[in-house]
């Protein structure tokens, strides 16, 4: 189809959205051509307020669409634009053998899908705005918006859902958001001496449609503001007043730890506030309180300290295998932490020295929402984990808010680490890949299949392989995406791991299991095949992403070694190769019944089993150089973005 404009008779082609999920009706929101007759798309809510433009187009793509470029240059997409005295519109056929569709979604963003045919679903592919909030008014009257959060959507202080099934059950928050209280200003027969008053609340910036109001200083705005019934927020900046009247359209919140944005106050009613008599009250129960409970506290720490000093050396005992360090103990070992291995979303690892001369790496966790019984609980699981191809844990701490671990130093660093350097004397031979690619497998098979409780790591990449002195890998921090919790992905929200290794069901909702690792191992296995980053152009000739080259290669029945990483001059194992190009393809497939189990990848890499050709997936016919390009809806910009261990290129780096 065409979306744009008849220029003789101004008659336009756009999409609209429904009014949600469930409702066909006429939504809110527009795709469609600029209306002040540019050749540029926007996207309106209400036809009215913009909050995306294309850019202009430049020959090959909108110039505010790059990622355009990369469906052009994979010839997925035939994608044009006419612009002449009768008509101004774009169109695109879909070049791949692929069931695409491009849509107006309810929610305000204009998302790009394909057909999955093993599972029978749509694979969201591309989205656009990235993030939800950046959708105008995408909460509604009253409603705030957070990238961190899901739901994004949360009502002001002093406000509930208009919908609580809208919101709840069908994620549709246009509706907004009302009162719990009735302002005093808006009824008279309220009790008389309750005055409405404001609270301040941080944005990032200040909403729309406000309006000035000449005062001398922020009292004089307030008084405005209150004296005029309606009149519901005000704001005070630069000596300048503003002042909102009617309703508060797409307030966005501050990020967490962002300190760089806007404060603007909020009219509530008085029955919002506690009533100085009840805070008088208050404050008198809980001085006699506090100071009964000080006399009682005072008694429980003399206890408690001389307990402590009785049970303190029995305690590691306690902990099984494991040691249980005090704080101090490790703050001596790393030198109060100041040789730092690498980093990453999980914490900084550091490098240590115990007094008997052993040396170990100290990962500092951070965003744990853990008690300390349910931590210690957990970190005993992993510390009676032992496989020779799994890093091991030594002890750890727990003391307040503080949580370390303690593992086995590993000189040789990760993986990464030497697989993408371009030169130096640790070129990885061929031999020493298929051990890491073999080892690697058999740890994870172990984690799947051995252990009482089945451990899905969720970020399988070389950056959590670990090598020891002999180069022999070990997965590393196992166990840690159930010990963070999934309150841990602040950015990602219930999606773990890293861009390019992430299996399609993370994005399509449905439940992980472990078949998600054996995906990221796949793709882990073409890097070790290439030496390079999947995301890379392998050579100056074939631009292809890199596992859909290997996947049409060995289906064409071309020669292997011209998949080989270069610098390995053709020296490996041709049936070796093979086999691991076949065992990473079946690996990547879109349908996770049809990927091997990881005990079946070991005995398919060992010879047991037979490894046949397996079918292209479509999802790597899709993706493509435009792997990094995928929207995680809130993963578009932060540094978070990053693989979270992108800082650690120590070699020593023993957990990253």
């Amino acid at each position: 189809m065409k979306i744009g404009r008849n220029r003789r008779t101004k008659v336009a082609k756009f999409l609209t959205s429904w009014k949600n999920k469930e409702d066909p009706a006429l939504g809110l929101f527009s795709f469609e051509p600029n209306p002040d007759g540019s050749d540029q798309y926007v996207m309106l809510r209400n036809r009215t307020e913009q909050y995306w433009i294309s850019g202009l187009w430049n020959g090959q793509y909108f110039s505010l669409v790059p990622e355009m470029m990369y469906l052009k240059s994979n010839d997925m997409f035939n994608i044009s634009h006419v612009s002449n005295e009768n008509e101004s519109y774009f169109t695109y056929s879909v070049a791949a053998p692929i069931t695409f569709q491009f849509v107006m979604d309810a929610s305000g963003q204009v998302q790009q899908m394909y057909w999955l045919e093993t599972s029978k679903t749509w694979f969201q592919f591309w989205s656009i705005p990235r993030n939800p909030c950046e959708v105008y008014a995408y909460c509604g009257a009253f409603g705030s918006c957070r990238e961190q959060n899901k739901p994004f959507c949360d009502c002001l202080s002093g406000f509930k859902p208009n919908s609580e099934h809208d919101w709840n059950s069908l994620e549709d928050y246009s509706g907004g958001c009302q009162r719990k209280s009735q302002l005093q200003c808006e009824n008279s027969s309220l009790v008389n001496g309750k005055s409405d008053k404001f609270m301040a609340t941080s944005a990032k910036e200040l909403p729309k449609h406000l309006q000035s109001t000449p005062v001398a200083n922020i009292k004089q705005c307030e008084t405005s503001c209150l004296n005029n019934c309606a009149c519901i927020a005000y704001a005070y900046e630069n000596n300048r007043c503003s002042i909102w009247i009617g309703s508060l359209l797409n307030l966005q919140q501050l990020a967490v730890g962002d300190t760089d944005g806007k404060t603007i106050y909020i009219k509530l009613a008085a029955y919002e506030f506690s009533s100085p008599r009840n805070d008088k009250r208050k404050f008198i129960d809980g001085v006699v309180g506090s100071v009964a409970f000080v006399l009682l506290l005072g008694l429980v720490v003399v206890a408690c300290l001389r307990w402590k000093k009785r049970t303190f050396k029995k305690t590691k005992a306690m902990e099984g295998s494991l040691v249980a360090f005090s704080y101090k103990e490790l703050q001596k070992a790393t030198k109060n932490f100041s040789e730092r291995l690498g980093g990453g979303g999980f914490g900084s690892v550091f490098k240590g020295l115990l007094p008997d001369s052993s040396v170990i790496a100290v990962k500092r966790l951070e965003s744990i929402s853990q008690g300390e019984k349910q931590f210690r609980t957990e970190v005993t699981t992993m510390g009676n984990i032992n496989h020779v191809n799994l890093v091991r844990l030594l002890g750890f701490c727990s003391e307040g808010t503080k949580r370390l671990l303690v593992y086995d130093y590993m000189p040789n660093g990760s993986l990464n680490s030497i697989l993408f350097h371009e030169t130096g004397s640790k070129i990885l031979d061929w031999k020493t890949r298929f051990r890491i690619a073999l080892g690697s497998a058999r740890g994870l098979a172990y984690l799947h299949e051995k252990c009482r409780d089945r451990i899905i790591h969720c970020d399988i990449k070389p950056e959590n392989i670990l090598l020891d002195a002999e180069f022999d890998p070990k997965v590393a921090d196992f166990g840690l995406a159930k010990l963070i919790g999934r309150e841990f992905s602040r950015v990602l929200t219930t999606i773990r791991g890293t861009r390019g290794y992430l299996a399609p069901e993370w994005i399509s909702g449905v439940a992980i299991t472990d078949k998600a690792d054996v995906y990221s191992y796949g793709m882990m296995l073409f890097e070790l095949v290439s030496g390079r980053r999947n995301s890379e152009q392998f050579d100056s000739e074939n631009s292809k992403f890199f596992p859909t080259w290997v996947a049409s290669a060995i289906t064409e029945g071309v020669n292997v070694l011209n998949l080989l990483d270069t610098r390995l001059e053709g020296n490996a194992d041709i049936e070796e190769l093979l086999r691991i190009c076949r065992v990473a393809c079946w690996c990547i497939q879109d349908d996770e019944t049809q990927r091997p189990s990881m005990g079946e990848v070991v005995q398919k890499l060992e010879g047991v089993l037979d490894v046949t050709q397996s079918p292209i997936p479509s999802s790597i016919q899709a993706y493509s150089h435009y792997q990094d390009h995928i929207i995680f809806f809130t993963a578009s910009s932060s540094s978070s973005n990053q693989s979270p261990h992108s800082q650690n290129n120590n070699p020593s780096a023993a957990s990253s």
